[in-house]
């Protein structure tokens, strides 16, 4: 028997609408609403014990580390936290090297780093033989990411990440409810054939955004936005249901309105000139995907006019990415090395 690798790999998000309405205090005092999906867009992590007592991690993104894991728990002081909050958390002292490896660059507004601690989590589950719920996973990467760590964000990544598929999720100050929507195949189908997803080239750091956001709403300036926002969210995955997919584009494009009043940095002139070619080329709605800023934007087109809006954003210097939608949410496996 060669090495045993341990993987998992969870899929990124792509946000519909209702994002926002998951961050605390909102989600907290008067509960939010999301309607999101899974993309064939992964991070994944791979675990390989070692004979020591010691960690050592590669990442693309984040670079190199290693650290004793026999000299008590390891500080968060913003270096592979993320590693570092799992391996606290399951008191892990046997040696392992770690591979972390994400289809989304940081600050894509994909859920990246959510993403990224679910697929650490299901690799770590894996390698110990825990056995864990979906929403006791979910619920552990919210935990360590947002309270332990004390990185900002709502809580819709880690429950996608974990779930996969087109989900509306329901979040109150002690629970998070997540419900499958049950869209036909030839809806999501035809959803596949009219969506465009293109990243702006311009990474951004979402706490700021977020930080922009909750102060707005402590301030009384976008708790309207956010209501209304969240009720667009149910209407959102009731049009999906119904197969009508020119309503459900048309929703998408008012949720855009209305984020752009959560925060003053929500948009730029560069998103909204992005955003509008899209339109004059034959979008019907679309949003950018996550906090805002940057990153990756979503369109649903006509049916007629994808090609002309992609050549039209092209212009723009951005990059069209080819993706589906994922149904199937976080995987885990063990492989033997010598087989």
């Amino acid at each position: 028997m060669g090495t045993i690798h341990y993987r998992a790999r969870a899929p990124l998000r792509l946000g519909f609408v209702g994002g926002g309405t998951d961050v605390d205090p909102y989600a907290s005092q008067k509960g939010g609403a999301v309607f999101n999906t899974t993309i064939n867009r992964y991070a994944y992590c791979t675990i390989t014990p070692t004979n020591d007592h010691s960690m050592s991690v590669h990442s693309i993104d984040y670079g190199k580390y290693e650290a004793p894991l026999d000299k008590g728990p390891l500080p968060l002081d913003g270096n592979m936290d993320l590693i570092k909050a799992v391996a606290n958390h399951f008191g892990i002292t046997d040696g392992f090297n770690l591979v972390l490896q994400s289809e989304a660059p940081p600050g894509s507004g994909l859920g990246g780093s959510s993403t990224v601690i679910v697929a650490i989590i299901a690799a770590t589950c894996e390698w110990l033989g825990e056995k864990m719920t979906a929403s006791d996973m979910a619920h552990l990467a919210y935990h360590l990411e947002r309270e332990v760590i004390g990185l900002k964000g709502g809580k819709q990544d880690q429950y996608a990440a974990v779930f996969g598929g087109f989900n509306l999720m329901r979040f109150a100050a002690d629970h998070v409810d997540v419900n499958r929507v049950n869209i036909a195949e030839e809806t999501i189908n035809e959803l596949q054939y009219r969506s465009l997803l293109c990243y702006t080239g311009t990474p951004r750091e979402s706490a700021k955004i977020i930080e922009s956001q909750v102060a707005s709403y402590k301030a009384g300036q976008n708790e309207d936005a956010l209501d209304a926002t969240k009720a667009l969210a149910l209407d959102m995955a009731h049009a999906l249901e119904l197969g009508d997919i020119q309503d459900a584009a048309k929703i998408l494009d008012d949720a855009w309105v209305l984020k752009k009043k959560f925060s003053s940095k929500i948009t730029n002139p560069q998103i909204d000139a992005i955003y509008n070619a899209a339109k004059s080329a034959g979008a019907i709605g679309g949003k950018i995907s996550g906090a805002g800023g940057g990153g990756f934007m979503h369109f649903i087109c006509e049916y007629d006019t994808k090609y002309q809006v992609a050549q039209e954003l092209r212009r723009y210097g951005v990059k069209i990415t080819d993706f589906m939608y994922e149904p199937k949410g976080v995987t885990s496996w063990r492989y033997d090395n010598d087989r």
